[in-house]
């Protein structure tokens, strides 16, 4: 049940924004086309809040959030330097977004793009059901509301861990990850 619907938006991110397309976008300055199609995947999940769903579209409606959105996004999944560095610059630029009512830069909006794109190698983080499925699983997730590269770092090794642990069940992705994460800390499944 968890599976489906994830897997669903990262094919059609791959369809619609995989790596050589992405990059053809950018190079011809299709930033709106970039962020329109990123949203519009993403608006297909129950992955984001309304409220959050409804920041991240305000943020790129301008063709300079747009730009800031397309060009931070491509050097968070593609770019150069550590995965410590690349996160840190999509924060700062995820923060920078333009901002009408609620702010942009959430766990949930920073980390789901990640997530639908590339899941062989990121997680997405729903702060409440993340720390209480750690808690549960007896993990010492060292949680920051503000989002920043050390929480995201505990995250990720939180989910090599139960990758690990759950090794035997063949875990194909950080969709089955996270799933067991959500299923593990919510009360949607006590």
């Amino acid at each position: 049940m968890e599976r489906t619907y994830k897997w669903d938006a990262h094919q059609r991110w791959k369809r619609s924004l995989g790596r050589a397309r992405l990059s053809a976008l950018l190079e011809a300055g299709d930033f709106e086309d970039i962020a329109t199609r990123a949203v519009g995947i993403e608006s297909r999940t129950n992955l984001l809040f309304s409220f959050e769903k409804m920041a991240v579209r305000d943020a790129v409606k301008s063709v300079s959030g747009a730009e800031m959105f397309a060009n931070g996004l491509f050097d968070w999944l593609y770019g150069r330097g550590t995965e410590k560095a690349k996160f840190e610059r999509w924060c700062r630029v995820v923060d920078d977004l333009p901002r009408r009512q609620t702010r942009v830069a959430t766990w949930p909006v920073l980390t789901v793009f990640g997530f639908i794109a590339r899941p062989d190698k990121h997680v997405f983080l729903k702060p409440n059901v993340t720390r209480a499925a750690a808690a549960r699983y007896g993990f010492d997730l060292p949680y920051r509301s503000r989002p920043g590269s050390d929480t995201y770092r505990a995250l990720l090794e939180f989910a090599k861990t139960i990758q690990a642990d759950l090794a035997s069940w063949r875990p194909r992705d950080m969709i089955d990850i996270q799933s067991f994460i959500w299923v593990t800390g919510s009360s949607e499944y006590d």
